[in-house]
């Protein structure tokens, strides 16, 4: 579990495809090495993977996960290569500050961004967002764009808008994007349980 709250931005140093179906990614970052366990979750844009490995090199640290085909098939991290640049966020932790919202890294779809106004110091980012997945975003309600947790300013048929606050766009991955970059989305917990309650999901 996660909280779309940004800890660090990673860099994809190594993609290596496997026979099982599994892409093997090895991923730098500034992590504490001792920090980091077999078995780990970590959040990569927003894509929950389990650590395999982990070590230190040219005094950084980095740590391997394997990719299934679904993933790799549903998520961005399909279209990961060598430089690719992720949002990282440790697994939340109990009496851990619950400071964006409730995340689980299971990507729900694909959002592609369609529009960028930037403004003084802030961006608006306008997505479209796939149509199944419509009726789980609202103005004001939270979701998860490549990891990081933010609120919906408004939406207009299949699009929807999010400000970008300055903090966010120099500690995440946010300032480099352009229109028509893809981003992993997972929509609120929340909105999806409650349509399930009411027979809409």
């Amino acid at each position: 579990m996660f909280t779309g709250i940004v800890t660090d931005v990673g860099e994809v140093i190594a993609v290596h495809a496997r026979a099982d179906n599994l892409g093997r990614l090895k991923i730098a970052c500034h992590y504490d090495r001792a920090g980091i366990a077999d078995g780990a979750s970590i959040a990569c844009s927003g894509v929950c993977l389990t650590v395999v490995a982990a070590g230190v090199e040219n005094d950084r640290t980095w740590f391997s996960v394997d990719a299934a085909a679904e993933t790799l098939a549903v998520t961005t991290a399909g279209a990961w290569r060598h430089g690719t640049r992720l949002n990282l966020e440790r697994a939340l932790k109990v009496g851990d500050e619950l400071g964006g919202h409730i995340v689980a890294g299971h990507v729900d779809g694909i959002a592609e961004l369609v529009g960028r106004d930037d403004l003084d110091h802030t961006a608006r980012l306008t997505f479209r967002a796939p149509v199944q997945l419509l009726r789980f975003i609202a103005a004001k309600g939270s979701v998860a764009l490549d990891g990081v947790s933010l609120t919906v300013n408004a939406v207009e048929g299949d699009r929807f808008a999010v400000l970008i606050i300055p903090h966010t766009l120099n500690v995440t991955t946010f300032g480099a994007l352009r229109a028509g970059d893809s981003v992993n989305l997972e929509v609120d917990l929340m909105a999806r349980y409650t349509a399930r309650l009411i027979g809409k999901a």
